[in-house]
C-alpha cells in the first residue's frame, strides 16, 4: 500500500485545489488579527470627557442648555484656575443649587477657583458617548486598568481556546471545529457589541478569543496538512493575511465612529466562512489516523480531479499509522526524548516572540500621532517578514532564519537600550529593525510547530505550545510598564536577554527542510 505522501504526489502537492483551498482558509487571518488588536480602536481614549457635578444635569434641563452650554456654565468655569478640565480625575467638590439662576449660576460660590477638589461624584459626560468602551462603561480614572483587563481577558480566551478547541480538533476533526469556532466568534462578537455592561463584555469577550483561537489554529493546521512537503512553504505564506487584518483595520475603524460598528465588521465576515462546510474537506491526513481510510481516499480522488490528475489504480488504500489512536495529552508531547525537548523549545520561543512582539509594539505606540496612520506604518513593517522568509526558508532551511532572527531581535534591543536620547529617529530605527526580526521568529515558528509533531498530536502540539504566546501577551503590557517605571529601557534589556537565549536554544531543534511531515511519534524520534 502507498504512504500518504506517495498518493498527494501523484493526486497534486499543490493544484488547484490546495490553492482554492488555501486562499479560503486564509481569510480566517484577516478576521483573526482585526480581533487581536482590535482594542486599539475599540478602547481608544476619548477626545474630551468632563465630570458631571451633582444637581448639573436638573438645572440643565430647567434651563434648557445644550451639552455644549451646561460644560461651559457648571464645568469651565467652575474649575477656574484648578487646570485642564478634559480628561481630569479630580473636580471642585460642590452640588449644583437647582434654583441657581441660568444667567449667572456661579454667584453663590464667590471665589470658586479655589474650591476643594475631590473626585468625580455625579458621573462622567462624554463629548462621543459612543465612540469607544472607554466612554460606554467609563473606563476613565480610577476605572482606567479595566481596558487592560478586557485585553487580558482576551488573551486569557486564547489561552484555554488552545487547549480546549486543540485537543477538540484531534479528536473530532478539523472541519467540526473550524466551523464551531467561526459561529462562536460570531456569536460572541454580536454579544459583545451589544452588552449591556461591562461584566457581559468581558465574559463574551473571553468567549470570542476562545473560539477565535479555536478558528486560526484549524485553518492553519489545515493548510499545512493537505499539500506536499516542498509547499509547506504555505504556512508562512498565510502569515501574509494577518498582516493584511492589521493594515485593513484602521481603515475600518477610520469609517467607523462607534466601537459597536467596529466590533460588528470585525466579527460578523465569521459567518461567511460557515460557507466552507461545502468547500473544504476534512484533512485526510486526520482522517487516516482515526482509521477512516475510505473517506481519506475519497477526498485524495476528489483532490486529484479538481487538479486534473488522476491517481492509479493500485490506489485503492493508503497506508494508515500503525500508532494506535488515543486522546491526545501533555504527557505524549513529553513522553520521548526528541519530543520533550522540542516542546520544551517550542513553547519557549512561542512565549519569548509574543512577548517581545507586544512590547515592541507598545513601545512604538506611545511616539504619538495619527493614530490611524501609526497603526497602519507598524502593521506595515512586517509585510517584509514573510517574504524574507519565503526567500529564505527553502534556501537555508528553517534552523538558520529562526536563530539568526533572534539574535538580530536581541542585538537591536540591547543596542536600542543604550543609545542616547538625543537621536530618537535611530533609536525608532532599531526598534523597528528588532520588530522586524521577532515578526520573522513569530512567523517561522508556527511553521517548524506543525513540521515537528506527528498528524495524530499535530493540531493538539500546535495549539499547546501556541498557548506559551498567549501567556506572554498577558504578561508583556505589566513587564513593560512595571520595568519602564524603574528604567525606561530595562525591558529592552530583558526582551534581548529573551531573545537571544531563544537564538541559540532553536539550533537544538531538528532541520524539516524538504523532510515528510511525521505520521507517529517514532517519525519524530527518527528526525
Amino acid at each position: 500500500m502507498p504512504s500518504f505522501d506517495e498518493v498527494l504526489k501523484e493526486a497534486g502537492e499543490f493544484g488547484r485545489f490546495q490553492k482554492r483551498v488555501f486562499f479560503l482558509l486564509s481569510q480566517t487571518g484577516i478576521t483573526f488579527s482585526s480581533l487581536f488588536a482590535s482594542v486599539v480602536f475599540l478602547g481608544r481614549a476619548p477626545d474630551s470627557f468632563w465630570c458631571r457635578i451633582p444637581g448639573a444635569a436638573e438645572l440643565s434641563e430647567r434651563c434648557g442648555w445644550t451639552l455644549e452650554e451646561e460644560r461651559n456654565f457648571t464645568v469651565l468655569s467652575l474649575h477656574g484656575g484648578n487646570g485642564s478640565v478634559s480628561g481630569a480625575c479630580e473636580w471642585p467638590d460642590v452640588t449644583w443649587d437647582t434654583s441657581a439662576s441660568c444667567a449667572s449660576p456661579l454667584a453663590r460660590y464667590g471665589n470658586h477657583s479655589s474650591l476643594p477638589l475631590a473626585p468625580c461624584r455625579g458621573g462622567w459626560v462624554y463629548q462621543q458617548p459612543h465612540a469607544s468602551i472607554v466612554s460606554e462603561y467609563d473606563l476613565v480614572c480610577g476605572n482606567a486598568w479595566m481596558l487592560d483587563l478586557s485585553q487580558a481577558i482576551l488573551n486569557l480566551g486564547f489561552l484555554v481556546g488552545a487547549f480546549i478547541l486543540g485537543y477538540a480538533a484531534d479528536r473530532y476533526g478539523r472541519i467540526p471545529i473550524y466551523l464551531l469556532s467561526c459561529l462562536g466568534v460570531g456569536i460572541s462578537g454580536i454579544i459583545v457589541a451589544f452588552s449591556p455592561n461591562f461584566t457581559v463584555f468581558l465574559i463574551f469577550r473571553f468567549l470570542q478569543g476562545m473560539f477565535g483561537k479555536g478558528t486560526w489554529m484549524t485553518c492553519y493546521v489545515i493548510v499545512t496538512e493537505i499539500v506536499g512537503s516542498d509547499q509547506r512553504i504555505v504556512g508562512i505564506v498565510i502569515q501574509i493575511f494577518f498582516t493584511l487584518g492589521i493594515l485593513i483595520l484602521p481603515g475600518i475603524a477610520y469609517l467607523i465612529p462607534t466601537w459597536q460598528g467596529i466590533q460588528l465588521a470585525i466579527s460578523l465576515p465569521n459567518f461567511l466562512f460557515l460557507l466552507y462546510y461545502w468547500v473544504v474537506p476534512e484533512s485526510p491526513r486526520w482522517l487516516l489516523t482515526r482509521k477512516k481510510g475510505e473517506k481519506a481516499l475519497k477526498i485524495m480522488r476528489n483532490i486529484a480531479k479538481h487538479n486534473g490528475k488522476f491517481l492509479s489504480p493500485h490506489y485503492s488504500e493508503i497506508t494508515i499509522s500503525n500508532e494506535e489512536v488515543s486522546n491526545p495529552s501533555f504527557l505524549d508531547l513529553v513522553r520521548t526524548p526528541q519530543m520533550r525537548r522540542n516542546t520544551l523549545i517550542l513553547m519557549y520561543a512561542w512565549f519569548t516572540s509574543a512577548l517581545i512582539y507586544q512590547g515592541l509594539v507598545m513601545r512604538l505606540g506611545i511616539i504619538g500621532g495619527n493614530l490611524y496612520l501609526d497603526f497602519f506604518i507598524s502593521g506595515a513593517v512586517e509585510l517584509p517578514a514573510a517574504f524574507l522568509i519565503i526567500v529564505t526558508i527553502d534556501r537555508l532551511g528553517r534552523r538558520l532564519p529562526f536563530a539568526t532572527s533572534n539574535l538580530l531581535a536581541s542585538v537591536a534591543c540591547l543596542i536600542t537600550a543604550f543609545l542616547p536620547e538625543d537621536i530618537p529617529w535611530l533609536k525608532t530605527t532599531l526598534a523597528t529593525l528588532g520588530r522586524l526580526s521577532i515578526t520573522i521568529a513569530f512567523e517561522v515558528v508556527y511553521l517548524v510547530n506543525s513540521e515537528l509533531y506527528p498528524t495524530t498530536l499535530r493540531n493538539f502540539g500546535v495549539s499547546l505550545c501556541s498557548s506559551l504566546c498567549d501567556l506572554g501577551g498577558i504578561i508583556a503590557p505589566f513587564l513593560l510598564f512595571r520595568l519602564a517605571a524603574i528604567w525606561l529601557e530595562l525591558p529592552l534589556i530583558i526582551f534581548s536577554i529573551l531573545a537571544a537565549v531563544c537564538g541559540l536554544l532553536v539550533l537544538l531543534l531538528p532541520e524539516t527542510k524538504g523532510i515528510s511531515l511525521p505520521e507517529t511519534v517514532a517519525d519524530v524520534e527518527q528526525l
